[in-house]
């Protein structure tokens, strides 16, 4: 099964960009954290459809059988890991790594197991980066067009929110680490020996992301290429 995971905590909170530093805010602006949230529904959405999309194109139909070739949020939430732990995580500043409902995929059903699975793990997180450019066009469109004085700063924010919170997105599922993406397009790269041994890491895979997280290491590995895709899109 594949699935997207998040980092809910203060990195997500309003008013915080990426490239500048950030000061505590007194208050929680719960308007905000509920925008933020929604977009990070909709950048989750998005990432799940794709990978049933994608494995449905490789030639396992599971996916979508169960319905999951959709933008309706609702068929992609987890109760638990898409609305109980972001909330919590918004109102106690607790770090909290959420996720959505996983999306199956039948390895027997894929015209070539590795190599495709390698694939549809990879649709998560390059579906986030699409919606982070497709963002950012929107964005520029606006900014050229005079938005900033033209009393569209709200949607300004919000898009500019939309392509930090997916590019966020995209480089932690890519961390090397099972069960995100990025270890599973790892073992699709690796021969076939030493993803087997990678696999065995899978169930301690929360244990090792949590280590990350409390060490700092886990922000090191995210915001440099979070930090390198922004300048490419000249934010």
């Amino acid at each position: 099964m594949l699935s997207s995971f998040a980092v809910f905590f203060d990195h997500f909170r309003p008013g915080r960009s990426l490239v500048q530093p950030v000061h505590t805010q007194p208050f929680l602006d719960y308007t905000s954290i509920l925008v933020g949230l929604g977009i990070i529904l909709i950048a989750l959405t998005v990432h799940e459809a794709a990978h049933a999309w994608t494995a449905d194109h490789l030639g396992d139909p599971t996916a979508r059988l169960l319905g999951r070739v959709s933008l309706n949020p609702l068929v992609h939430i987890d109760p638990i890991g898409t609305i109980l732990l972001p909330l919590v995580a918004v109102l106690s500043n607790f770090p909290i790594i959420g996720w959505a409902k996983p999306v199956p995929v039948n390895l027997s059903r894929l015209r070539h197991p590795r190599r495709d699975f390698m694939i549809v793990a990879a649709a998560g997180p390059l579906s986030n980066l699409a919606q982070a450019v497709v963002a950012t066009f929107l964005l520029h469109g606006l900014l050229g067009a005079g938005g900033a004085e033209g009393g569209a700063s709200p949607i300004l924010e919000l898009l500019f929110r939309a392509v930090q919170i997916n590019v966020l997105l995209a480089f932690f599922n890519l961390i090397p680490i099972p069960p995100l993406d990025g270890g599973n397009v790892l073992a699709g790269l690796l021969p076939e020996s030493a993803a087997m041994v990678l696999d065995r890491i899978r169930p301690f895979g929360f244990i090792l992301l949590y280590a990350l997280m409390f060490s700092g290491i886990l922000w090191q590995l995210i915001l440099p290429p979070t930090r390198l895709f922004l300048r490419l899109l000249q934010l």
